[in-house]
């Protein structure tokens, strides 16, 4: 059996095209069904739905085979065991899907320029505390953190912090909260991440999805 760890919305959708090359098809739709491990036509493939964050550590604890996720969720899971190697997960594709970027964010009318001044020191609201933290460091600016799951938007607006470090995708959001993206920090996209023990004992059926994988990339573009 090989287990395949998605998130529900943009990941899984984008996702469908790349399982459809490699023949798979998922029979049923998991905003409409409560089951968290969802068939496929291929009686020796499922999907588990996660959150998103939560992918990494699936595959890593052998609960999935292999699973999908974004870059930022790989850097900050990375960040957590000391680095990529120790985490043990094979990362052979970037699929260019679910593609958007990880940006600094402030309340319209901020002097952030002023801000970010070498030796300052700024509040900033994040989910991705490791991006933010070598982001900062890398420009000679002090970080209070502040890790926050969610209304990252609230942050800046109730004067809980300076700035906020966000995936961003069209930047509605923002402009909706009068936050304004005043610095792009890195292009994201989706990846594919293989349990490294697995790959050893599954390397036919595994290395088949990677390669229909690989050989659908370029019609994502």
């Amino acid at each position: 059996m090989i287990t395949l760890a998605l998130s529900k919305g943009r990941i899984f959708d984008e996702t469908m095209p790349l399982l459809a090359a490699a023949g798979i098809t998922v029979l049923e739709d998991p905003e409409k069904s409560r089951k968290l491990i969802l068939p496929t036509n291929q009686p020796d493939v499922r999907v588990v739905m996660v959150r998103a964050s939560d992918v990494p550590t699936y595959v890593q604890h052998g609960g999935a085979d292999m699973g999908v996720c974004g870059k930022d969720t790989l850097i900050e899971h990375s960040a957590e065991w000391g680095g990529s190697a120790r985490s043990g997960l094979y990362q052979p594709l970037d699929l260019r899907i679910a593609q958007c970027r990880v940006s600094v964010a402030v309340r319209a009318g901020f002097d952030y320029a002023q801000a970010v001044k070498k030796g300052s020191r700024l509040k900033v609201a994040t989910k991705y505390t490791a991006i933010a933290r070598e982001f900062f460091a890398s420009k000679g600016v002090h970080v209070d953190l502040i890790k926050l799951y969610g209304s990252m938007e609230l942050a800046p607006l109730t004067g809980m912090a300076d700035a906020i470090v966000d995936l961003v995708s069209t930047g509605n959001t923002l402009k909706a909260n009068h936050l304004v993206e005043v610095e792009r920090i890195m292009d994201i996209s989706s990846h594919l991440v293989v349990n490294q023990a697995a790959l050893k004992l599954k390397m036919a059926p595994l290395r088949r999805i990677i390669d229909s994988f690989a050989s659908a990339i370029p019609a994502q573009v």
